[in-house]
């Protein structure tokens, strides 16, 4: 008798319309708690032997890998792909999934969320009122209309960003090298040729751009320094494209109004983490796109992910990460009868 196959989520739970699809198809679903340690991760890796894993909370490297010989193809839940070792799974014939663009829209509206608490001061004013201070007097805030929006990448969360942030009367600018004119065009936003020149021009910075080599630290010391005296920085993309000492060192200083983060360098931050306590920062833990409507359709494109790829299904160009294993031939996916051809546009 076949043995039944096993979907591993690193995180304690998946949508309940994801969770059913599973056990639709006769596919067992086990889950760790949430960002599982090394040790607890290789254990439940080594025990229930999984076929595809559904990557939500935590790192998943090559000393995870080795210890899921069965493991077949790794799917995002969601877009970013940078806690997943995408190259040691390359090496061993492992795909991996993304889903991108499923949950764009809450995470736009978290962006704005942190851009109009940060710019209107609305957690320090919360603080000083809970506190017994009545800080009207002598208080002057920010009319955000009119101001200049920035965003660093023009992907689907930043072209959701700008309609929300034309909507409340922001003039909205972005840079993406990869992006079409056309898109530009489309949303009314202003294509700008360089960081540095988006830097420069905007009132509030918002990142909306994947972490790699090249985009590791992009915002530092020198960086800052580009942007307006009393801006601000919003950032709903990943930690490490800030390198947070400097962050805090432009908020002392005074050169930066105000900063709102929902992802950091280290997940979860140390609690010594000074941004924590720094008073014109809004921070959120890393929840941006942790809604109802967006937990359902990334739980879903990340479970047909694996169902269709273990069935030989095709499966649309832009969710695989990885397609250089399948033109190479070293594919795990292949000894289950995949085609080759399964991610070719179309």
């Amino acid at each position: 008798m076949t043995e039944p196959v096993n979907i591993l989520v690193t995180g304690p739970d998946l949508d309940p319309a994801a969770s059913a699809l599973i056990e639709q198809a006769g596919v067992n679903r086990v889950h760790t708690p949430p960002y599982p340690t090394d040790d607890v991760l290789t254990d439940h890796l080594a025990r229930f032997r999984p076929e595809g894993v559904i990557s939500r909370m935590g790192k998943f490297g090559a000393f995870a890998m080795d210890a899921a010989p069965d493991l077949k193809v790794i799917s995002k839940h969601g877009a970013g792909v940078d806690n997943i070792d995408v190259e040691a799974a390359t090496e061993r014939g492992i795909a991996v999934l993304r889903a991108p663009g499923a949950n764009a829209l809450s995470v736009a509206e978290h962006a704005i969320a942190l851009l109009l608490a940060t710019v209107k001061q609305i957690v320090p004013l919360v603080s000083g009122l809970r506190e017994g201070r009545w800080e009207k007097p002598g208080f002057l805030g920010v009319e955000i209309a009119g101001k200049t929006l920035g965003l660093v990448g023009f992907g689907a969360i930043a072209q959701y960003t700008a309609r929300l942030g034309r909507g409340l009367g922001l003039n909205v600018i972005a840079y993406d090298p990869m992006a079409r004119n056309e898109v530009f065009a489309a949303e009314g936003v202003q294509r700008i040729g360089s960081v540095d020149e988006l830097l420069s021009d905007a009132d509030i910075v918002s990142l909306h751009c994947p972490l790699l080599p090249t985009t590791q630290h992009m915002i530092n010391a020198e960086s800052l320094k580009i942007m307006k005296p009393q801006s601000y920085l919003i950032n709903t993309a990943r930690g490490g494209l800030i390198n947070e000492a400097d962050l805090l060192g432009a908020l002392q200083s005074g050169h930066l109004a105000g900063a709102g983060l929902d992802t950091f360098e280290q997940e979860p931050p140390s609690q010594d983490n000074p941004l924590m306590s720094e008073r014109m920062v809004v921070v959120t833990p890393h929840v941006g796109g942790v809604t109802a409507a967006a937990g359902r359709r990334v739980g879903l494109l990340a479970v047909e992910g694996i169902l269709d790829l273990l069935a030989g299904k095709k499966i649309a160009a832009e969710r695989i990460v990885n397609p250089e294993i399948f033109s190479a031939g070293n594919a795990r996916i292949l000894a289950s009868g995949a085609d080759a051809k399964l991610f070719e546009k179309g």
